[in-house]
């Protein structure tokens, strides 16, 4: 059974060389074992998703524009998440806020073809169907 993700889950980026950890704000007044608990509307890039260290997607214009000035060589570059969608799909039978509760198998696409995944969910005994 998946478990509910909370403030300070780690993430990972397929593109992303570093891990990097979920920022939930307490607006939704819910706590996961402590730290305020997430919904599927937590993916605000810089607000609940940090960067990722570097990117290496060649679809991100930063890291075309480095590759193409290192003639063809693949030149990762700082991350900006670009999560503008949200996280899918979320646990539908647990709603946080109007929304559906976040859960540890659920993914978040990047405008530059990265999937963002749950590492960590921060929490161990909360299940959530």
């Amino acid at each position: 059974m998946p478990q509910q993700v909370s403030m300070g889950a780690t993430l990972q980026c397929s593109f992303g060389a570093a891990p990097s950890t979920l920022v939930v704000l307490p607006v939704n007044r819910v706590m996961g074992e402590g730290p305020p608990a997430a919904n599927i509307m937590d993916h605000v890039p810089l607000v609940n998703i940090m960067p990722f260290g570097v990117c290496s997607s060649p679809a991100n214009p930063t890291v075309a524009a480095a590759t193409a000035a290192a003639l063809g060589v693949l030149t990762p570059m700082p991350c900006v998440p670009a999560t503008m969608s949200p996280w899918v799909t979320g646990a539908p039978t647990v709603l946080l806020g109007n929304q559906p509760s976040l859960d540890n198998v659920s993914k978040c696409m990047c405008n530059w073809g990265g999937v963002v995944t749950i590492v960590n969910p921060a929490t161990v005994k909360t299940m959530i169907p």
